[in-house]
């Protein structure tokens, strides 16, 4: 009930350039130093030890109208997160690393060959305390042949963004939502018949604070 809005990025302003090429962001995103530990309020380290790793890969492909992402809408009968925009992903299993489950569930969820997936860096860990997961987004660029096909145990749709359209005035917004745990910065991308938000929305936005 109490919330209020955020300040926009400074890669809202008129004057940054918003067209990426994949080189560009290539080298960006494989210059950042991710942090050992997200930054959510009202982690602790009781939290932390009971959180169960996870990895989501985030595929950026060259489409016709420039570099996209692939997100996918999870299905409507999974336990948790169930309808919401999300990347392919999922718990790490033992004896695999981030980049091994990252690429694996992406295979399992959305038919993505692992020989068209090229690694480029890794982002900040993500809290999720609905599905108590500690989320490491995996960054790489997908060859533009890939073709998809939706697990439908796990997704029920596959939707490839132009990043230039996330990034435009009228499709983002954030807001501080006052909890329990203290505020909360709520990040939102608006597409034409979908949300995008949470653990999502904060991915994309370290993406975007990142690239431009």
């Amino acid at each position: 009930d109490e919330w209020r809005f955020g300040d926009a990025p400074t890669w809202l302003q008129p004057h940054v350039n918003r067209r990426f090429s994949l080189s560009d962001i290539e080298s960006r995103i494989g210059a950042h130093v991710p942090a050992d530990q997200p930054a959510t309020a009202g982690i602790n380290d009781e939290w932390l030890a009971t959180a169960r790793a996870s990895a989501v890969l985030v595929p950026l492909m060259d489409t016709e109208d420039g570099v996209s992402v692939v997100l996918t809408r999870r299905a409507d009968h999974l336990k948790n997160h169930r309808g919401e925009i999300s990347f392919p992903g999922g718990r790490v299993e033992e004896s695999e690393s981030l980049v091994e489950a990252a690429i694996r569930e992406a295979e399992e969820e959305i038919n993505l060959s692992p020989e068209l997936v090229r690694v480029i860096g890794q982002l900040d860990p993500h809290a999720t305390f609905v599905s108590n997961s500690l989320i490491v987004p995996i960054v790489a660029a997908i060859d533009s042949s890939a073709q998809f096909l939706p697990n439908q145990s796990e997704v029920s749709r596959i939707m490839t963004v132009p990043l230039a359209q996330l990034a435009h005035s009228d499709s983002y917004v954030n807001e501080w939502w006052i909890t329990p745990r203290g505020e909360l910065n709520i990040h939102f991308f608006y597409l034409d018949d979908e949300t995008i938000w949470g653990a999502t929305g904060r991915i994309l936005r370290q993406v975007f604070d990142i690239v431009c």
